[in-house]
């Protein structure tokens, strides 16, 4: 590993550089004698601001080509916002480390730093998720909830510029840019149930790399590791993705997990809610057996995705 220079992957948005260079602080902490150098890999959501992520293909649109890259060995770790991995991992890839995890709820943003129940009747919320589209409807039938595009910048403008009244972010991302001010309402989880792995960065390499995922794994953080894997073991049950509504939130109490989700039917009716404990050590247990159990009780109202 010594004198060999790490190739860092990307996409190119402030939050995607902001977030590289948290990482690469973790990384450079264990191993101050590595070099490192960042490459920035444009993704097909970051060329098309404009189509609805659900045509576009789903999240994954912004991270194929930089697991394309990882690959082709055109770059050795990739770092990605963990809610942008599709639930099951690319062949061949591993996600090696998740060595950080920010604030996971949702926030809303408005010019009047609103709350969510004192939005007027009618005001336009924007967003570009199915799962916060599904539960803004839920909560506040009343309200216009709009398509919205763009990196978290161009997002806070259309809102600060009056195309609409407010729009629902990923606080973790407002932190990480300096945005989170007084027009900046969080959103609790027992409002708006986040994405799974909503607030974490996540380190992937490939599964034969030795070098690279000893690198990584000095700098995963196993609790939170634990946490979001229970997360995306009940959101692969359902397919994730961009047009299916599931959400999940995993919290270790000592040795214990507590993982709370929710799965609609991708048109946002047929809530189902549940929660579920069990040891940290089974989390992907715990995130399977409770996935397993919204879907005894939908009955046939939600699909399963096939093992």
């Amino acid at each position: 590993m010594a004198g060999r220079t790490f190739r860092v992957g990307t996409r190119g948005s402030r939050l995607a550089l902001a977030q590289t260079e948290l990482a690469l602080a973790a990384l450079r902490s264990v191993r101050p004698d590595i070099s490192f150098q960042v490459t920035v890999v444009r993704t097909r959501g970051d060329r098309d601001q404009h189509t609805p992520l659900s045509r576009l293909g789903g999240r994954g649109v912004f991270v194929a080509e930089l697991e394309q890259a990882l690959l082709r060995g055109e770059v050795d770790i990739a770092v990605h916002s963990l809610k942008d991995l599709p639930s099951r991992p690319a062949p061949g890839l591993v996600i090696a480390a998740v060595p950080l995890r920010d604030d996971p709820r949702d926030c809303l943003v408005s010019r009047q730093g609103l709350t969510l129940d004192s939005l007027p009747p009618g005001a336009a919320v924007g967003t570009g998720s199915p799962r916060r589209a599904a539960q803004l409807r839920a909560l506040r039938p009343d309200l216009t909830v709009a398509e919205i595009r763009g990196n978290v910048d161009t997002r806070v403008r259309k809102v600060m510029e009056g195309e609409y009244d407010a729009a629902v972010l990923a606080l973790a991302g407002l932190r990480r840019l300096g945005l989170a001010d007084s027009s900046v309402h969080p959103l609790e989880p027992e409002t708006m149930l986040p994405a799974p792995g909503q607030g974490a960065i996540a380190l992937e390499v490939r599964g034969d790399d030795a070098e690279a995922l000893a690198l990584c794994r000095a700098v995963d953080d196993p609790v939170v590791h634990a946490c979001v894997t229970a997360e995306r073991a009940f959101e692969a049950q359902f397919g994730g993705g961009c047009s299916a509504v599931v959400a999940a939130l995993a919290v270790a109490q000592g040795e214990t997990i507590w993982l709370r989700g929710l799965a609609a039917a991708a048109e946002g009716m047929a809530f189902f809610r549940g929660e579920a404990r069990g040891p940290l050590a089974e989390a992907e247990a715990v995130g399977r057996g409770l996935a397993h159990e919204l879907l005894r009780r939908a009955a046939g109202a939600l699909q399963a995705r096939e093992a």
